[in-house]
């Protein structure tokens, strides 16, 4: 009879043996109990070997999956939520806007980053922070010319308070612009803070709209990440989101400003 080869084995891991006796006893209680798990384990593998069952290592269990005498079994692995997957405007959402009902949500123009917000930023000093640069005002311009060449109505518009969406909102949309300070700009804000920002804009996202008219909002790019996994770009985009009441909306598509000439059409 042929010897069939004993396949390799890896000893389970332990946890450190903890005792209230002396260095000897731990190292000898260390001893016994590897003794107890060699020989468990060979006898494991001799029993599977004689019955034909042994067939090299198993295949690793799901990612994350736990594991060892505490792990349930067909425990469902812990996985990454999908990645935000954005979706264009069409001529028929153009149309559709038209009607009126929906959130309008604009990320401000470009900007000059050699110049950033200063630690000693002021929302009245226009100076202190990072601005629009002559590329933004120009296509913050052109948005607002798109919109009201689409035929696109626009009732409420509320900006950040950051000069930059300020200063878009009105070259897009005109003097017809409200500063709301819980549109700040979150990026620098600790998680605390950022709660009032982010449930007024969650407000402003999911509030009902008439009929007949759209509600525009312009601000900043984290913002809208922090709410709903969504970093805006390029700047002066602008967000369409279905408002269903209760908190919740939804988003629709984004309209990049190179859209525009095709959505024209």
């Amino acid at each position: 009879m042929t010897q069939r080869p004993t396949p390799p084995h890896t000893a389970p891991e332990h946890p450190p043996l903890r005792s209230p006796s002396g260095p000897g006893d731990r190292l000898g209680m260390g001893i016994c109990a590897g003794k107890r798990a060699v020989l468990n384990l060979f006898m494991g593998v001799a029993t599977a070997v004689l019955s034909g069952g042994w067939a090299g290592a198993q295949p690793a269990t799901a990612l994350n999956a736990p594991s060892g005498p505490t792990a349930r079994p067909n425990a469902t692995p812990l996985l990454k939520p999908p990645a935000f997957t954005e979706t264009f405007a069409t001529p028929a959402l153009i149309r559709r806007l038209r009607q009126g009902g929906y959130v309008l949500y604009m990320r401000h123009g470009n900007t000059n980053n050699e110049f950033p917000d200063q630690p000693d930023m002021t929302l009245d000093d226009c100076s202190t922070q990072r601005p629009l640069n002559a590329q933004g005002r120009e296509v913050a311009t052109a948005v607002g010319k798109a919109v009201v060449k689409a035929r696109i109505p626009v009732g409420d518009v509320w900006a950040s308070p950051m000069c930059r969406a300020k200063e878009s909102a009105q070259l897009a949309f005109g003097p017809k612009t409200q500063v709301d300070k819980l549109l700040m700009y979150t990026a620098n804000l600790t998680t605390a803070q950022k709660q009032p920002m982010l449930a007024n804009t969650r407000r402003l996202l999911s509030e009902p709209v008439a009929t007949g008219t759209n509600r525009v909002v312009v601000a900043h790019a984290p913002n809208l990440a922090d709410l709903m996994g969504f970093f805006v770009k390029p700047e002066g985009t602008i967000v369409v989101i279905s408002p269903l009441g209760n908190q919740q909306f939804r988003y629709v598509a984004s309209i990049h400003p190179q859209h525009w000439p095709d959505l024209l059409k």
